[in-house]
């Protein structure tokens, strides 16, 4: 294969691997600077965490997962199926050492680093749909207060202390303690269980299917390729470009390649010097039919259940389980988010549910994304953003495509170096 032009010593073409929320934003930006894309996808366009989501853009609440706090709950809750971070028995080597490595990675001084690298994304990301939003993207972003509800006042006071130890390492939360009186007030769906709460200003949501799938239209309107049911088996470096080889034996060539495969990254990535592992954290969401309008986004965090007004009723999400990406939905862990909510929401009919869904996050080991240039010429990575692949996806395909066009790692990106 001969060399394909280039732009000013950048690329004219590039291919991305994974249509999720970072992979399509990545291609939107890409266009943006005179790029053009092809798009690849193992399956279709949000099929992997994109989809069913909470949908929240939480800049105030993308909080790094590798919180000391989190490591003492997961050892206390380790092999117990009710519980919101599960691990399933598992021969898997793989697993415990990436496992093993989290742990090892869940220290104040480790957490710290991770708060400080999302501090710029978090800054930006909210400017970066607005971007998309104005240019073509038909999908509205709504603004709304992120509600945190606890049982006591102690226990909403843990959320206070890690907001201010956010706020010590550099981003600015705007946030305001609520009363029991105030979140009845506020939620018809409080149950009087919910005796405090905190409010965290300056947030939105967004249907994320609807925005995912917008995104993907724009992509295209602009001139760029989705080519779905194309599963990569390999990729081969040759001068000035590369090649993505299918299963079935389809190739496409490009200046640039872009692996954005979420929960799937560290098995491609492995390969081509990314150094971070990065596993399937599982989410699991459904939703349900409401008596009243739920006014906003509402958090349960000591159960881990995020709540958001979805297509006139609520969407329940929650848990985060360690286990292969393509293995089925396990009902047990939707029975064990509806029985922990139940003592806390009213209202809703939960035997009259829809749309459950499970997705996987990609997890790093240091609660770190994994953005920017491995050590093959051409060859990007974009993932291991956790549960904040939405909120974060937008900024991070802006500022992967200013480094991918221009060579140079923008100082925001350098915190997230898949080679460290």
């Amino acid at each position: 294969m001969g060399d394909l032009d280039r732009i000013d010593g950048g690329p004219r073409s590039a291919i991305v691997i994974g249509a999720g929320v970072v992979g399509l934003s990545t291609a939107w930006f890409l266009q943006e600077r005179g790029v053009g894309v092809t798009v690849l996808d193992r399956e279709g366009i949000a099929a992997g965490a994109s989809w069913g989501n909470a949908g929240w853009l939480s800049p105030g609440l993308a909080i790094p997962l590798n919180e000391p706090g989190v490591l003492r709950y997961g050892l206390r809750t380790l092999l117990d199926r009710q519980a919101p971070l599960h691990v399933p028995p598992s021969p898997d080597p793989r697993l415990w050492s990436f496992l093993a490595r989290f742990a090892a990675s869940c220290t104040g001084r480790s957490w710290i680093r991770a708060v400080k690298a999302n501090s710029p994304l978090n800054e930006e990301c909210l400017e970066a749909f607005d971007v998309l939003t104005s240019n073509g993207v038909d999908a509205p972003t709504i603004e709304a207060p992120i509600t945190a509800a606890f049982e006591t006042a102690d226990q909403a006071a843990g959320l206070i202390a890690e907001l201010r130890r956010i706020g010590e390492a550099g981003q600015d939360i705007a946030y305001t303690r609520l009363t029991a009186a105030d979140l009845a007030d506020r939620f018809p769906q409080a149950t009087a269980r919910l005796g405090a709460g905190v409010r965290i200003d300056g947030q939105r949501y967004v249907d994320p299917g609807r925005f995912v799938e917008s995104l993907a239209r724009a992509v295209v309107g602009r001139g760029g390729t989705i080519r779905h049911k194309f599963e990569v088996a390999s990729l081969r470096a040759h001068r000035h470009a590369l090649g993505v080889r299918s299963k079935t034996g389809q190739t496409v060539n490009a200046n640039a390649v872009v692996l954005a495969t979420g929960a799937w990254l560290g098995d491609l990535g492995r390969k081509w010097g990314v150094k971070v592992p990065v596993r399937a954290g599982r989410g699991y969401s459904f939703t349900v039919p409401t008596d009243r309008p739920v006014p906003g986004p509402l958090y349960l965090p000591d159960i881990r259940v995020a709540c958001t007004p979805y297509r006139e009723g609520l969407r329940v999400a929650g848990t985060m389980e360690f286990r292969k990406p393509d293995a089925p939905l396990d009902p047990a862990r939707i029975a064990a988010i509806i029985a922990s909510a139940r003592p806390f929401l009213t209202g809703l009919d939960w035997d009259r549910r829809t749309d459950e869904w499970v997705g996987s996050r990609p997890v790093s080991t240091d609660g770190r994304h994994v953005i920017g240039a491995t050590s093959t010429p051409g060859l990007y990575v974009a993932g291991g953003h956790g549960m904040w692949g939405l909120t974060h996806g937008p900024i991070t395909g802006r500022l992967l495509a200013e480094h991918i066009t221009t060579g140079k790692q923008p100082e925001a990106l350098r915190p997230f170096d898949p080679l460290r």
